[in-house]
């Protein structure tokens, strides 16, 4: 999930923004090899259609809410997606697109009763001291543990460190209140080039503060991120991985999205190229969040399908 850090405005960006992303992800991927081989101590462990003894705990299982985003828009509604998730069985949900009509306490009492937390969110970069006030507060209300900002997007270095700046503000406020701030990564962060070999990454992870900031890896992202720059072209797990370990944040919270060999399309969990077992024993995190920004039959059987392939991988 991946709309902007002014509100609003950047919302209404956010089709777009993906869009291009995911055609340039397409492109690059043409061409490219994709055979991943085994590296370092924890990956000689066991591939993709091997067993291992670790599984994901279950309670650490949650789902964005951007990939149901239709269900919710639409029908069935998001009163009953949310059942439907239930149902499912994911414990925790990473919101998005605000709260559908409802404040943050009439959420909360809604959540509650159908046993669902909202453990996360996705929230831009406040544009004042008051919206930072409120995001908390509805954060705190909810019950939520994290808030993520979930895209940025600049060709510019002083874009990226001024944001740092803010996003260190920010999570400062959010720690006193008991929140976890991060920030969630795109392949941008990767490919961009800002200068001498800069990227935005490598600013970002200088400026923001590993005592208050933590990353939300979105391995989809960082796998395309590799590809698309040629650094992970012929290991993205392994390129994954380094990112993980480099960074002087902490990763607590995972996107779990797969990718389509063929096409590099987004694909539902299991259907795809990435080895999640081989990240997920490289590092492991608080939250193993689905996301699939295009379902590939239905949203509701994204959901399905994730959770299913969540709580049966081992690694």
């Amino acid at each position: 999930m991946c709309y902007g850090h002014d509100g609003a405005a950047a919302l209404r960006r956010s089709v777009i923004d993906r869009r291009g992303l995911l055609r340039g992800s397409l492109a690059a991927a043409a061409g490219v090899g994709l055979a991943a081989s085994g590296v370092g101590a924890t990956a000689a462990l066991a591939g993709p259609g091997r067993t291992g003894r670790r599984h994901v705990p279950p309670g650490l299982v949650s789902i964005q809410l951007w990939t149901v985003r239709d269900a919710l828009n639409g029908a069935p509604g998001y009163d009953a997606t949310l059942r439907h998730l239930a149902r499912i069985g994911y414990p925790k949900v990473e919101l998005a697109l605000g709260y559908f009509g409802r404040s943050a306490g009439q959420l909360r009492r809604f959540l509650d009763g159908i046993g669902i937390k909202a453990s996360s969110s996705h929230d831009g970069i406040s544009p004042d001291g008051a919206a930072l006030r409120e995001k908390i507060r509805n954060a705190v209300t909810l019950g939520q543990k994290f808030m993520v900002v979930p895209y940025l997007y600049s060709e510019n270095a002083d874009d990226w460190k001024r944001w740092a700046q803010q996003m260190n503000a920010e999570a400062a406020a959010a720690r006193a209140a008991g929140l976890r701030y991060g920030y969630h990564n795109h392949a941008h962060e990767f490919t961009i080039d800002l200068g001498g070999g800069r990227t935005p990454w490598n600013v970002l992870t200088a400026e923001l503060d590993p005592r208050l900031v933590h990353l939300e890896i979105d391995i989809y992202w960082a796998v395309t991120g590799g590809i698309q720059s040629g650094a992970g072209a012929a290991d993205p797990e392994g390129f994954t991985l380094d990112v993980i370990r480099s960074a002087p944040q902490q990763v607590l919270q995972y996107h779990v999205k797969d990718r389509h060999a063929a096409d590099g399309d987004m694909a539902d969990l299991g259907t795809g190229m990435i080895d999640f077992g081989r990240i997920f024993r490289g590092h492991s995190v608080l939250e193993y969040i689905v996301e699939n920004d295009t379902p590939d039959v239905t949203p509701q059987r994204t959901a399905e399908v994730g959770y299913r392939y969540l709580r049966e991988l081992r690694y």
